[in-house]
């Protein structure tokens, strides 16, 4: 084999070398016939030859890296793809529950609104109770009394418990039957009295001074009256006696 041509592989081979650390095969190829212009046909057999012979290494480092980095980036693609994932997430809650708060919070002002538009029911008018007057205390009907002896012995009785002058039926009776025989008209013209002007009248027989002087209020100032008449002789009686019991005869 001529020298040159070993010469000129020997130099093929180590400038290929140099290219192929930064270039492709091909680059590589087309930097070796570029390297050496001018090369005769055999030595242009012989530097395809070699270029034929070398082994892609560059090319299987360049692969590598490539591929390394294209993970980096599809890594850095996924990761990007799951925060932009995240951040939409995180965005649609956000704006979930702003939107939440801003239908409570228009809710709010409607109740509001209508809470005002709504005048408050006025209180029901409670009917006063009438007031409860005190029933006017009926008076006791007055009590009747027959209009005879009877009945004026007894109404008299009843006034002198009121005026609390003592005396009883039986006594009353016995001495209105001794004086008037129960006669209210009665009158004495013939005795001391009747002399002195002043005759005795009524069921009891009193002259009028003492009828005056005894007269018991509420009763009629008629001596003839037979209720008068009792009464005001009773009351003598009680004062000058005790008692209308007590007196037997003349008074």
């Amino acid at each position: 084999m001529p020298q040159h041509a070993t010469s000129g592989l020997h130099r093929l081979t180590r400038t290929h070398k140099l290219s192929v650390a930064g270039v492709a095969a091909a680059g590589a190829a087309a930097l070796v016939f570029t390297v050496v212009p001018g090369a005769d046909a055999d030595q242009g057999k012989s530097q395809a030859t070699a270029v034929e012979n070398v082994q892609p290494v560059a090319f299987s480092a360049v692969g590598t890296a490539a591929k390394a980095q294209q993970a980096t980036i599809a890594k850095q693609a996924d990761n990007s793809a799951a925060k932009g994932k995240a951040e939409a997430a995180a965005a649609k809650k956000a704006a979930a529950v702003k939107a939440e708060k801003a239908r409570a919070a228009k809710a709010a002002a409607n109740r509001s609104a209508v809470r005002t538009a709504i005048p408050a029911a006025a209180p029901k008018a409670v009917a006063a109770k009438p007031v409860a007057t005190a029933k006017p205390v009926a008076k006791p009907a007055a009590k009747t009394y027959p209009d005879n002896l009877d009945g004026w012995i007894r109404e008299s009785l009843a006034i002198m418990a009121k005026k609390g002058i003592p005396g009883s039926y039986e006594g009353i009776h016995r001495n209105i039957i001794r004086e008037s025989s129960g006669n209210p008209m009665a009158i004495n013209n013939w005795d001391i009295n009747a002399i002195n002007g002043t005759p005795s009248k009524g069921l009891l027989q009193v002259i009028a001074p003492t009828f005056k002087a005894y007269h018991v209020e509420g009763t009629s100032w008629n001596m003839y009256d037979p209720v008068a008449n009792i009464t005001a002789a009773c009351n003598y009686a009680a004062d000058k006696y005790g008692s209308m019991d007590n007196v037997n005869s003349a008074y």
